[in-house]
C-alpha cells in the first residue's frame, strides 16, 4: 500500500542540461517563518543554511514549501522549549558548496550571529554530484571520472570549511548539525553509461560507480561532524532504507545502514556499497513496514517530498516570510515525534535533526 495523500510535488528540477554539458541554473529562497507559541515569553532563532532540500524547492521559483525540514525542526523545539521560534533559511536552490560556504553561510553569516541564535544547520553537495552525474551519462568512448572526482574533493573541502565558520560566527548557537544527502534517482540509475570503462572496456553501471563517492561523501561528512563539534543527522539512513529488518540480521535496516563514531571510510564504504547493499531502497517508496510504503521524493525524482500543501511566497528579490502557530497541538506528539514524522521526505529529515536539540535553549 503506498501513501501519497497530502504530499505535493514539483513539476521541474533546479539542475538543467544545457549545450550538451551539465550547466545548473540557481535562485535565492530565502525564508523567515516565527512558529508562535501561546503564552511563550522568549524567542529563539534557527537558522540553516543549504540549497534547495532546506530552501523547501517545490517546482516554483516564487514559492517554497513552508513544512521543509528546518521549519520541521524549529516546531519540535517550539514545543520541548516552550517558545516561538524563528525558522530563518538562507538557501539557494541549485548552488553548489563553493556557492553555499561563499555566498550564504559567510555572506550571510549576520543571521546566525542573533544572540538569540540557539541552533544553525546546514547541507550542501547535492548539485555538486548532480551535475557531475548528468555529465558522466553524456560521455562517449573511453570513461572519465573526472568530475566525479572533483565533486567529491570541492565537497569535503567546502564543507570542512563551513564548519569552520559556523562554529566561528554562531557563538550563541547550542547545536550545530550537518545533515546527509539521499541518493536521488537510485532506481532510474541501475544503467549502464554509453562509455566504457578504460581498465575493463566494458561499460560501467551508473549507480555501481556513483554510490561509493556518495557513501564516502556521506561519511566524512559525519566524521568531520566528529571533528568540529557538530551534529551528524543521517539523512542518507533515514531515506534509503526500511524501517524494520527486512533482511533478518537483527537490525533494522535503517539503523544498519547509519554511520557509526570510529568506522574508517573504507569499511563505512564496504558496509554500504556491498555488505548492505541489497537493503537501500529508491526513496520513491520508502518501506515504513512490509506492506506500507512512503514516498520521499517529488516528481522530478530529486526533492523531497512534504507534508501538507502550505507555502510560503517568495518575492523577485528571492525572499519571503511569514507566522503562524504549530501545525500540530502538544498532545500530538508522542516519544518526540509528531503524527506525520515519517510520511514525507522532509518529515523525516527534520525529525532526525530534531534528535539533536538540546533539551533547554
Amino acid at each position: 500500500m503506498s501513501v501519497r495523500s497530502q504530499l505535493s510535488s514539483a513539476v521541474v528540477a533546479v539542475v538543467t542540461l544545457a549545450g550538451g554539458a551539465a550547466a545548473a541554473s540557481t535562485i535565492n529562497q530565502n525564508t523567515a517563518w516565527t512558529i508562535n507559541r501561546p503564552n511563550a515569553a522568549a524567542t529563539y532563532r534557527v537558522v540553516a543554511y543549504g540549497d534547495s532540500l532546506f530552501a523547501g524547492y517545490n517546482g516554483a521559483p516564487y514559492s517554497v514549501a513552508r513544512r521543509a525540514a528546518p521549519y520541521v525542526d524549529g516546531e519540535y523545539l517550539s514545543t520541548k522549549w516552550n517558545a516561538h521560534i524563528e525558522v530563518i533559511r538562507r538557501t539557494k536552490s541549485g548552488a553548489r558548496a563553493d556557492d553555499i560556504y561563499n555566498n550564504k553561510i559567510v555572506a550571510e553569516r549576520s543571521y546566525m550571529q542573533a544572540s538569540n541564535t540557539r541552533a544553525v544547520m546546514f547541507e550542501m553537495c547535492g548539485n555538486d554530484y548532480l551535475q557531475a552525474r548528468s555529465a558522466f551519462m553524456q560521455q562517449t568512448g573511453t570513461c572519465s571520472y573526472f568530475e566525479l572526482d572533483s565533486a567529491l574533493f570541492n565537497c569535503t573541502l567546502y564543507m570542512e570549511r563551513a564548519m569552520q565558520a559556523i562554529n566561528t560566527y554562531a557563538t550563541s548557537a547550542k547545536v550545530k548539525i550537518i545533515s546527509t544527502i539521499h541518493y536521488p534517482g537510485f532506481d532510474a540509475d541501475n544503467v549502464l553509461t554509453p562509455c566504457t570503462d578504460s581498465t575493463t572496456g566494458t561499460r560501467v553501471n551508473k549507480r555501481a560507480r556513483f554510490l561509493p563517492y556518495l557513501a564516502k561523501s556521506n561519511w566524512r561528512a559525519c566524521n568531520l561532524a566528529e571533528k568540529y563539534g557538530f551534529k551528524c543527522a543521517d539523512s542518507f539512513a533515514e531515506y534509503m532504507a526500511a524501517d524494520y529488518d527486512s533482511n533478518g540480521d537483527g537490525l533494522i535496516d535503517r539503523d544498519a545502514i547509519r554511520y557509526r563514531p570510529g568506522e574508517t571510510e573504507a569499511s563505512y564504504v564496504h558496509r554500504i556499497t556491498t555488505t548492505l547493499g541489497s537493503t537501500l531502497r529508491d526513496a520513491n517508496f520508502h518501506l515504513a513496514s512490509p506492506g506500507v510504503s512512503y514516498d520521499y521524493i517529488q516528481s522530478d525524482n530529486t526533492h523531497p517530498t512534504y507534508y501538507g500543501s502550505s507555502t510560503i511566497g517568495i518575492n523577485t528579490s528571492g525572499n519571503g516570510s511569514g507566522s503562524g502557530a504549530s501545525d500540530f497541538s502538544d498532545s500530538q506528539f508522542l516519544n518526540g515525534k509528531n503524527p506525520v514524522w515519517n510520511t514525507s521526505g522532509h518529515e523525516r529529515m527534520g525529525w532526525i535533526i530534531s534528535t539533536f536539540d538540546p533539551p533547554a535553549p
